[in-house]
């Protein structure tokens, strides 16, 4: 059987031009996180299969690649089911392997914790426009922070770095999951349909309002749930940030504390006054995030240009009392790089100040004395600054100058044996 040539379906090799743009946005993204006080760790791309298997991960626990156990202890003729053939799985986000490691390490920790995490993760997700197998996370956490100078702190931070890239007008959509289950509650929804219910209402984007009310319809609400429900978005649909909070807040009233109304003004207030990126703070009821570790604020990134979500986050309290019996304070944000990454290779992004790149053409048979000499200059220039190749010269110098000049040479000299 012949060898593949391509990789696996849902994972890219990179080529040269793009690797260039990841490595410089990850030293945009690591410089200005560090500058917030944010510290890199760095935690195993495998995790136990019963970590990654809690119940905690959402609809990303169906996506999950296992990985079947070893040696002696790989029992194939009486395995009974999939969970006696596998014990470990690949990661599918870094909020988890956070979560262990801070359980695991917390005595040697600072507290507050602000950590920095950049590594691949894995989902057997369906492939498309901006979204892989394997992809890159760029994570931010703060955890021991129980205040909203956590989300304050994230936000800016992220929103400072996509601005440091370029991105301009776009926004940072904001929500409160305490918000989703007071509606959901005050529609008559019972607890036990809260998550049905915004499996749901996160299609809102895709189908609109008639198509939630068709679908919450047809998973056998009573309709008058429904409607409900939904004249709570309507009566929000074209009010500012602080009106529709206000006026979500005093229906909800009853049902949700009143704490929870103060907090999102208060972040949304204290970021825009403080921001140095051009993007807006929206309050969207209608943003879900999907993952089921969040316990109050949420937040996603829209971007114009790509159309959809490119990042997230929110408030996550309870995750780190699952590995320890103590919760802890914990909010985390992560910026859509392999998005971000993409937007700018359609923007035909450069690097600013690349450093200056030289090519130096070697004619074959060049005497070895008057190379070194060649070698010494290139050493030189590169003690400059400057990014200089050193190559033998092909038969068709033509062809290899224009290559070198695609891939961003500006100075091309030719030494020849003569």
């Amino acid at each position: 059987m012949a060898l593949a040539k391509k990789p696996v379906t849902g994972m890219k090799d990179i080529l040269p031009e793009e690797m260039q743009i990841r490595d410089y946005v990850i030293s945009v993204i690591k410089d200005t996180y560090r500058s917030f006080g944010f510290t890199p760790i760095e935690t195993p791309c495998m995790e136990n299969i019963g970590n990654l298997s809690s119940k905690q991960g959402g609809e990303n626990e169906k996506l999950i690649f296992k990985v079947l156990k070893r040696g002696e202890k790989l029992k194939l003729e009486s395995a009974q089911s999939e969970a006696d053939l596998t014990d470990m799985g690949l990661r599918y986000d870094l909020t988890l392997p956070l979560a262990r490691f801070y359980s695991s390490n917390a005595n040697n920790l600072p507290a507050p914790f602000k950590a920095l995490q950049i590594g691949n993760v894995w989902r057997a997700d369906r492939p498309q426009r901006g979204r892989y197998r394997q992809f890159t996370q760029c994570d931010i956490d703060i955890l021991g922070e129980a205040s909203n100078l956590a989300e304050i702190e994230l936000i800016l931070a992220t929103t400072t770095t996509l601005g440091k890239l370029g991105f301009k007008k776009f926004e940072i959509r904001i929500n409160e999951r305490r918000i989703l289950k007071a509606m959901a509650a005050y529609s008559g929804f019972g607890e036990e349909d809260f998550d049905k219910v915004c499996i749901l209402l996160d299609k809102m984007d895709k189908i609109g309002m008639d198509g939630v009310a068709e679908e919450l319809k047809k998973a056998g609400f009573d309709e008058a749930f429904g409607e409900k429900y939904l004249n709570l978005f309507k009566e929000v649909e074209n009010l500012d940030n602080t009106k529709a909070i206000s006026a979500i807040a005093e229906k909800l009233e009853g049902f949700l504390e009143p704490e929870v109304k103060e907090n999102l003004l208060t972040i949304i207030d204290s970021v825009e006054q403080t921001k140095t990126a051009d993007f807006a703070m929206v309050f969207d009821p209608a943003l879900v995030r999907g993952m089921g570790y969040y316990t109050g604020t949420i937040f996603e990134i829209a971007i114009p240009e790509f159309g959809g979500s490119c990042g997230g986050g929110g408030r996550y309290d309870k995750m780190i009392g699952n590995f320890t019996g103590n919760n802890v304070p914990a909010c985390g944000f992560s910026i859509g790089f392999e998005r971000i990454i993409l937007l700018l290779l359609e923007q035909g992004y450069e690097i600013p100040g690349q450093m200056k790149k030289t090519a130096y053409l070697i004619e074959k048979n060049y005497p070895a004395d008057k190379l070194v000499d060649v070698i010494k200059k290139a050493q030189e220039a590169r003690e400059q600054g400057q990014q200089v190749l050193v190559v033998q010269m092909n038969k068709n110098k033509k062809f290899q100058k224009e290559k070198l000049a695609g891939e961003g040479y500006q100075d091309i000299q030719e030494f020849f044996n003569r």
